[in-house]
């Protein structure tokens, strides 16, 4: 193995990534709203499917800038701190959304 860092490879695997966590968000979002028209739409039910799937559009839009910039050049600027905050806080509110529909 050579010992030689190729700096083209890190952007790939975290764009990966950002595309990995988009997909698992879209799935969250997907069983969340089929848990909550599953046996009856209910208000609840409905306003907790319209939070997981705003927030869902959240996370897809920041995830679809982060990608971009990845491939627009080979050092790409690092992630903002408010940009990284509103990723964690869409993750973890979709999360938490699509938990409280599933119990």
């Amino acid at each position: 193995m050579s010992g030689g860092r190729d700096p083209g490879l890190q952007p790939e695997r975290t764009r990966l990534a950002w595309r990995r966590t988009t997909l698992a968000s879209t799935v969250v979002a997907v069983l969340a709203g089929r848990a909550a028209v599953h046996g009856g739409a209910s208000a609840v039910g409905v306003v907790a499917c319209a939070l997981c799937c705003g927030l869902w559009l959240g996370f897809l839009l920041l995830a679809h800038r982060r990608i971009r910039r990845l491939a627009e050049s080979a050092a790409p600027p690092a992630l903002s701190p408010r940009h990284a905050a509103a990723a964690a806080l869409c993750t973890v509110a979709l999360a938490v959304c699509g938990a409280a529909l599933v119990l």
